[in-house]
């Protein structure tokens, strides 16, 4: 027997279902009885205008994943999470996939299961049956409980959300921009926050034409088709490998700092006091990223505004009550160098990741261009204010990262040199996270132990290939600014007024078309003249 198709919401077919999807599997109740209830499933999710169209080509767990970077209250990923990634959290699982659990209102999102003991878990099992093949007409569009993503947070959420994604590790390396680009280079810093807040705009207007947009690679498949999904994945994925890269350099920069005579000899080989600590912290985040349930870390993440704000105040303090002082000085511009701390301030506002998973999640996202503009000029004021502090105390012999000119004796120097270790720890897996399980989707499904292997084995890969990469390339702030150069204007500048102009194409006045042609052309100047610089920078010091 065949069940009745249902259409989707734009009039195209949902969903068919043969005898053959509804094997008997020891289940209580008739085949007809499963069959009734999963056609019943599936006539409620038709009436979903969320993810429906996007979001099932790879990545699929791209929602998930960002979720959890972004969430003040970590339950949200899991409530947001679109089941039809369903078959990735029961490949996890010893039991065949027709037997697992995968009712929406039951299932777990696979962030929110413990990566080590997945395989050991028990049989679970479902009144609710899933057909386990799709029309060949229906494969692209509908997953069988695809949802509108829950709307639960609030503009206050929304705001801290915002916030903590824009105020990062670049608030360590502002004075160091002043430094290479001169009094003038803040301008620029002004710049690109203006440009950054309207392609956040510009995201949101995207989201808002198209139904079942909630994710930026959902607007890239909808402006581009699959290999504009594929291109804008793959770049974010890179994005967060490289900040992952960094944090590890950031480790062991600020502990070396600390520790500068610690050595260890291994086999008759001794190891550098930089090559110690590097080590240590891939060591200790190792088992981090092997835990399927993130929301302690996304919780501790979630502080990176805290983190922030304390590590700004300790600057302060240590100029003002401490004794270190301002000293007057500089250049107006610097040009030589200015591409450097042009890459290092779009590295500031590279948030656009996660822009569209706090739009849709927002209770009221009418609300969303407020918690927009409050994010960004409140990380402008931070950044410029650490910018102009930092440099002012140190001058032209500030490092990369402020903290290293922090004097030891003061325990404000202390406190923010392990503020900033710390802080990494709690990142390093979140960010990593969204890349690991993208790779996963990648990999043939196996059962039992081996598919654990298969799973533990390129984890423990990323997070040795970024020791590796941090130790090749251990210089933080040329590091930074190629990373702002090339990936933030990309991701920020180029990819939102690209989408923009494809999705709205047609329905846009000629000033907007305008508009979003030239901060494209200042993307990609920036994007050639800071990457070619800090590249020739790094290939100095090498």
């Amino acid at each position: 027997m065949e069940a009745d198709e249902e259409l989707g919401p734009h009039g195209d077919v949902g969903l068919e279902m043969d005898d053959g999807d509804f094997p008997g599997d020891g289940l209580n109740g008739s085949d007809d009885d499963e069959i009734s209830s999963s056609a019943s499933i599936s006539s409620s999710s038709s009436v979903t205008t969320g993810g429906d169209f996007y979001g099932t080509s790879w990545p699929q767990t791209y929602r998930q994943s960002i979720d959890m970077l972004c969430s003040v209250t970590p339950i949200d990923a899991s409530l947001l999470a679109s089941s039809n990634l369903n078959h990735l959290n029961g490949s996890f699982r010893s039991s065949p996939p027709h037997k697992r659990d995968q009712h929406p209102e039951i299932i777990h999102s696979s962030l929110t299961e413990p990566f080590l003991p997945a395989i050991f878990d028990t049989e679970r099992t479902s009144t609710h049956r899933l057909p386990r093949h799709s029309s060949r007409h229906s494969s692209r569009r509908l997953s069988t409980f695809d949802s509108t993503p829950l709307r639960q947070c609030s503009s206050f959420q929304a705001t801290f959300n915002g916030i903590n994604v824009l105020c990062g590790v670049g608030l360590l390396s502002t004075p160091y921009a002043i430094s290479n680009g001169g009094w003038l280079s803040l301008l620029v810093l002004i710049m690109f926050c203006l440009i950054s807040c309207y392609t956040g705009f510009l995201l949101k207007r995207c989201l808002d034409h198209t139904p079942g947009l909630s994710t930026y690679p959902d607007i890239a498949e909808a402006a581009f088709g699959k290999i504009g999904r594929l291109a804008i994945s793959v770049t974010l994925y890179i994005e967060l490998y490289a900040c992952c890269v960094q944090f590890i350099t950031l480790v062991s920069d600020n502990l070396s700092y600390l520790y500068p005579h610690t050595q260890l000899s291994v086999g008759g080989i001794n190891l550098g006091t930089h090559l110690v600590f590097a080590i240590a912290a891939a060591i200790v985040i190792l088992p981090t990223i092997c835990i399927r349930n993130l929301s302690l870390l996304s919780y501790l993440s979630a502080g990176g505004v805290v983190v922030s704000v304390l590590v700004a105040i300790c600057l302060l303090w240590v100029g003002a009550v401490d004794g270190v002082g301002f000293h007057p000085g500089g250049t107006a511009l610097e040009i030589a160098n200015f591409p450097v701390a042009i890459g290092i301030y779009g590295f500031c506002f590279s948030g656009h990741t996660l822009f569209p998973n706090i739009y849709s999640s927002m209770k009221k996202p009418e609300q969303f261009p407020v918690v927009l503009i409050v994010s960004f000029f409140t990380c402008l004021i931070l950044y410029a204010g650490v910018a102009v502090t930092g440099f002012l105390m140190f001058g032209s012999l500030v490092n990369s990262q402020f903290t290293l000119n922090l004097p030891h004796q003061f325990m404000a120097s202390k406190i923010a040199v392990w503020t900033t270790v710390i802080n990494p720890f709690s990142k390093y897996a979140l960010m990593m996270t969204p890349v690991a399980l993208g790779i996963e989707e990648l990999m043939p499904r196996r059962q039992g132990r081996s598919h654990f292997m298969l799973l533990l084995i390129p984890r423990m890969t990323l997070v040795i290939s970024t020791l590796v990469v941090a130790l090749t390339v251990p210089f933080f702030g040329f590091v930074m600014a190629f990373l702002g150069s090339f990936f933030t204007m990309l991701v920020t500048f180029i990819f939102p007024c690209a989408c923009y102009l494809s999705i709205m194409r047609g329905s846009i006045s000629l000033p907007q078309v305008v508009t979003c042609s030239v901060i494209m052309m200042v993307g990609f100047v920036c994007a050639c003249v800071g990457s070619y610089t800090a590249i020739m920078k790094i290939a100095d010091k090498v």
